[in-house]
């Protein structure tokens, strides 16, 4: 796994009322600080990549749909420094990835529906100065293909 990137296993608690999910608490060995809470519906196929942050970590988890999450380690001089790291979050995966600053993310909705991304970045965002650093989502200086991988 890429140096830094975290995985918190979700828990479902279900009876006849419905359901209730913890997704990041202040007391988790993953938590580092709280910036905001947004939640980012998505379509079916559409890709949303590649960016990175400077000055904040994310920690994502998806609640609804499925979504293929990608991380590639653009870092100079981290021990993992171009490897590509790929997770499926959401109903059938209850995970919640911890994506340090510098690394660069991405995610796709996988499946029929759209997806519900949650995500508690440890900045507020400031559109003034936006830590975003974007590159295409095809673009060809990561090594990652968003196609199905049938077979």
């Amino acid at each position: 796994m890429i140096e830094g990137v975290e995985i918190k296993q979700l828990t479902k608690h279900a009876d006849e009322r419905g359901a209730l999910m913890e997704l990041l608490r202040c007391d988790d060995d993953i938590f580092g600080k709280f910036g905001q809470a947004y939640v980012s519906l998505n379509y079916p196929g559409v890709v949303r990549g590649w960016h990175y942050h400077k000055k904040q970590d994310d920690h994502i988890a998806v609640v609804k749909g499925m979504a293929k999450v990608a991380l590639y380690d653009a870092r100079e001089g981290s021990s993992t420094q171009g490897q590509v790291d790929e997770f499926f979050l959401g109903e059938q995966n209850n995970i919640l990835v911890k994506i340090p600053m510098g690394v660069m993310h991405g995610y796709k909705t996988v499946g029929v529906e759209p997806s519900l991304l949650i995500n508690f970045p440890t900045e507020p965002y400031d559109p003034q100065q936006p830590d975003e650093y974007r590159l295409p989502w095809d673009t060809d200086q990561i090594p990652y293909d968003w196609a199905i991988k049938m077979g």
